[in-house]
């Protein structure tokens, strides 16, 4: 049996992980890729390097509920997030998070003037694991209903940043 705290202890590894996921502003349809990035043991916030001249950073000029979705690496796992998406300028973090990877998209490096740093704050999540088996299938057969193998697998947790 699997409890909340297990599925979301998953949930912050796989994100640490593969750091992928789409973030929009609630209210509005236009998710987009982003890539996120969780220091220390994970739990957030989750720090986001973007451009100014990007849609969302201009709707987030103040902070706005946001709505990100998550699938890990190989499907094990599926999240929905909401949360607070805020611009910030803290160059500490720019400083420890910055790596290859974000330097290659910003000519200008960590002072790129069009270089913005954003801070989702995860409010809550709903989160499935996906732990399919050949096992699932051979109780398929055998007339088992293959939802009762899911029913520990799913929660909506509150999630501290």
């Amino acid at each position: 049996m699997t409890d909340a705290a297990d599925i979301e202890a998953k949930f912050w590894k796989a994100l640490k992980s593969d750091r992928t996921f789409m973030i929009g502003l609630t209210g509005h349809d236009d998710l987009q890729p982003m890539t996120g990035l969780i220091e220390g043991d994970g739990h957030g916030p989750i720090w986001i390097f973007s451009a100014k001249d990007v849609d969302l950073v201009r709707k987030t000029a103040s902070g706005a509920k946001a709505l990100a979705t998550f699938t890990a690496n190989g499907h094990s796992l599926f999240a929905s997030i909401e949360g607070e998406l805020t611009p910030s300028e803290d160059r500490a973090v720019i400083e420890r998070l910055w790596n290859p990877f974000i330097a290659a998209w910003y000519k200008g490096g960590k002072d790129d003037p069009n270089l913005q740093l954003l801070r989702f704050d995860a409010e809550s999540a709903q989160i499935w694991l996906n732990e399919t088996s050949l096992l699932t299938g051979i109780k398929r057969l055998f007339g088992k209903d293959p939802k009762d193998d899911y029913k520990d697998k799913t929660a909506t947790v509150r999630l501290a940043s």
